[in-house]
């Protein structure tokens, strides 16, 4: 199994190898970073499980590296700043951070906000992943309902007759029913179509 992969990008360098060397002793694979610039690139090329980025860094703003890997690799931070600033941790809670902590940070207190956060940024994923395959499926249902539909006005045929028809016709073409389906509803104006086939098909099978 791998080890998680953390990135840490901070300017102070003392602070950085000081962090590195206390995530490496915690088993963590670590990715350094010395500005927003090179956090981004390098979070954008090897994906680590979690980000800890400073705020205020030279070049890109801590918040709007967190925004880019967040929107261009879907890695989620945390944030290491010298300022309990009330409109900088609004910003970045608005911004998706999983944690704010306030340096001087010590490992003890780093480590149990890393793994708060790599929990957090595994549940968030598991919902994306769930709402994505959820909205698909409520698509495949409306394409291939309105299919059926179609398939049913066309030949006067039950709506039963008319899924078991386009299923049919489906698993001997070996595809997928949806895609099926969605052939159906985009050629329903036109003649000598995919619907004439699956209903021809039908035919030859009853005889």
């Amino acid at each position: 199994m791998f080890p998680t992969k953390i990135l840490v990008a901070d300017d102070d360098q003392i602070i950085l190898t000081t962090i590195r060397n206390g995530l490496e002793a915690e088993g963590y694979e670590t990715l350094t970073a010395i500005d927003g610039e090179s956090a981004v690139r390098i979070g954008c090329a090897k994906k680590p499980d979690l980000a800890v980025l400073d705020i205020r860094m030279p070049g890109i703003f801590g918040i709007e590296v967190a925004r880019q890997l967040r929107n261009r690799a879907d890695v989620s931070s945390i944030f290491l700043s010298a300022y309990s600033d009330r409109e900088l941790v609004e910003l970045a809670t608005k911004e998706g951070a999983l944690g704010y902590l306030v340096k001087p940070i010590m490992i003890a207190q780093l480590i149990p906000a890393i793994e708060a956060a790599l929990e957090q940024s595994a549940e968030l994923k598991r919902l994306h992943q769930n709402e994505i395959s959820l909205t698909g499926a409520i698509k495949s249902n409306r394409t291939i309902s309105l299919a059926i539909g179609i398939y049913m006005e066309r030949f006067k045929v039950t709506e039963s007759q008319a899924a078991e028809e386009v299923r049919a016709y489906a698993r001997a073409e070996r595809s997928k029913m949806f895609d099926v389906a969605k052939i159906l509803v985009n050629q329903q104006y036109e003649n000598n179509n995919l619907i004439s086939k699956v209903r021809e098909f039908n035919k030859r099978c009853q005889r």
